[in-house]
């Protein structure tokens, strides 16, 4: 029985490595087309080569639910076009005992998404963005793709953070009762523990009457915001790790502002292990199910609909959620249970 699930394991782990591997290609391609139309300033051909290497990791984590779907379509089809799983079935095997023998390679694929997704994607897509930003700026410091973030009554823009805590291209707009008091920009600015040194800094601030200049090398600039904050502010939540975006969510909640979006991509990244056993599982019904006598191009054809129609209904209803105010959590969980639901009938059925 152990070579018998080593086979089956073996089949299919195979088949949706292959997937993976050729559906990561395919985003690479179509990426490196679309930033071939970024190229300016100092990000050129090999700017581009480095953005597209970092950022391989995110691209094979996002792939992952899809591959493992199509993956399992495509090996357990195999053993069905052997008659392989006819024989299985006539020794006795029951569908629950080939079904753990499938779920072994989904276990796998769960693990590979869970170190990209928490300990490399984070930090070569900060690597990759920084890079990029900083390289498409005709001055190396200064680009206009930053990001806005608010601390109490300040409003904060920055370029990009280099992840040894260097920033570059900082803005900092300081009110009082919605008036103006003051604002300061400054070309780069170095982390000290407990402050930031700011330099390059040129600095105004609005009295009633008049305004007045400042001019400085560097200044001391007191924050609230860690090194370890600012690299999650700069990146988009789908490329935080789970416990950046935890950190962030309760630092936005202390400061009275929306995490709405950064609970979203929080639960997409927790559920996607729940998410991956959902779409195998819709994978064996079919198998076993509506799809067990057709051909192996069929089976895949239905894998990728299923799939592409499980993303956009899950992006979907993600942002509805943000809309209409209902819970991110159950936005990204019912498209899980549908899918549970129905392959869980469709094997009820075929047993």
């Amino acid at each position: 029985m152990k070579k018998l699930d080593r086979h089956i394991g073996m089949t299919v782990l195979t088949a949706m490595l292959v997937v993976m591997i050729v559906i990561s290609f395919l985003d690479t391609l179509f990426g490196f087309m679309a930033q071939l139309d970024a190229i300016r300033a100092n990000y050129q051909l090999p700017e581009v080569m480095r953005y597209m290497l970092l950022t391989t990791p995110k691209r094979i984590y996002e792939v992952i639910p899809v591959a493992a779907l199509i993956g399992c379509l495509s090996g357990l089809g195999s053993l069905a076009n052997h008659s392989e799983l006819v024989v299985m079935r006539a020794a006795g095997v029951s569908l629950v005992r080939i079904g753990w023998s499938v779920m072994k390679p989904a276990i796998v694929l769960m693990l590979i998404g869970l170190i990209l997704s928490e300990y490399i994607s984070p930090v070569t897509d900060q690597m990759a963005e920084t890079g990029r930003k900083i390289a498409r700026s005709a001055d190396g410091h200064y680009s206009d793709e930053g990001l806005w973030h608010r601390e109490g009554n300040e409003y904060l823009y920055f370029n990009a953070v280099e992840p040894n805590g260097v920033l570059y291209g900082i803005n900092i707009f300081r009110f009082d009762d919605h008036k103006l008091q003051e604002s300061i920009y400054a070309e780069r600015a170095l982390s000290q523990g407990d402050h930031w040194i700011l330099e390059g800094v040129e600095a105004s601030q609005f009295h009633d009457d008049k305004v007045e200049s400042r001019v400085a090398a560097t200044e001391t600039w007191q924050t609230s915001l860690t090194t370890t904050l600012l690299k999650v502010v700069v990146m988009k939540p789908e490329n935080l790790s789970i416990s950046g975006l935890y950190t962030y969510i309760n630092y936005l909640q202390k400061q009275g502002l929306d995490s709405g979006e950064y609970k979203l991509a929080m639960y997409k990244k927790a559920l996607q292990p729940a998410a991956i056993f959902a779409l195998v599982l819709i994978g064996m019904s079919f198998v076993f199910g509506p799809l067990r006598a057709v051909s192996m191009g069929l089976r895949l054809f239905s894998g990728v609909i299923t799939g592409v129609t499980f993303m956009i209904i899950q992006n979907l209803m993600g942002p509805a959620s943000l809309v209409f105010g209902f819970s991110p959590f159950v936005a990204v969980l019912v498209p899980i249970l549908v899918c549970f639901a129905v392959g869980a009938v469709l094997l009820k059925r075929a047993g």
